[in-house]
């Protein structure tokens, strides 16, 4: 209850400093700090709870204003992208989360394009995404850092194969 709590906080905390203040500092080029924190929960938790805080987070980012975008288009994009960073994250979550990372922009565009969006092209897509990418991949340790710190305590007398069964509870 705890852990689900904590991740809550931590994806709202996310969206108020993106709308507040990332996005107004710069709206083109700025690393997307929601998908960052939801694929660092989905790193280090698994493959089923990353999708759901990737859903949920992406359904809030949805609903944030200006929404100029369908409804649930990034909540698919980040449930997928929580799901496959669940599952790479076992291993090395940073490699999980800086890779799903840079696909997500280009994800994110070929969705709104299937959708019918009429600002994406790919004279558009070509010119956002590597800076978007680049953007993610220079935060994405610092954000997997921030996350993580939580799930770095170990409980007295825990071992690594107690901390692995825990790992896939939700």
């Amino acid at each position: 209850m705890l852990r689900n709590l904590t991740a809550a906080l931590l994806v709202f905390a996310a969206l108020v400093i993106q709308a507040g203040f990332v996005n107004r500092l710069s709206p083109r080029i700025a690393p997307d700090l929601v998908l960052l924190v939801v694929l660092s929960l989905a790193a280090l938790r698994g493959p089923l709870p990353g999708a759901v805080i990737g859903f949920c987070g992406g359904l809030a980012y949805d609903l944030l204003p200006p929404a100029d975008h369908p409804l649930g288009q990034y909540a698919l994009v980040m449930c997928a992208l929580g799901w496959l960073a669940g599952r790479l994250g076992d291993q090395l979550p940073l490699l999980a989360v800086m890779s799903c990372a840079v696909v997500a922009p280009g994800l994110a565009a070929g969705l709104g394009a299937l959708l019918g969006d009429p600002g994406v092209s790919w004279a558009v897509l070509r010119a956002a995404w590597p800076p978007i990418a680049l953007c993610n991949l220079l935060a994405a340790p610092v954000v997997l850092w921030a996350v993580s710190a939580p799930h770095r305590r170990r409980r007295p007398g825990e071992t690594e194969s107690m901390r692995g069964w825990r790992r896939g509870m939700a």
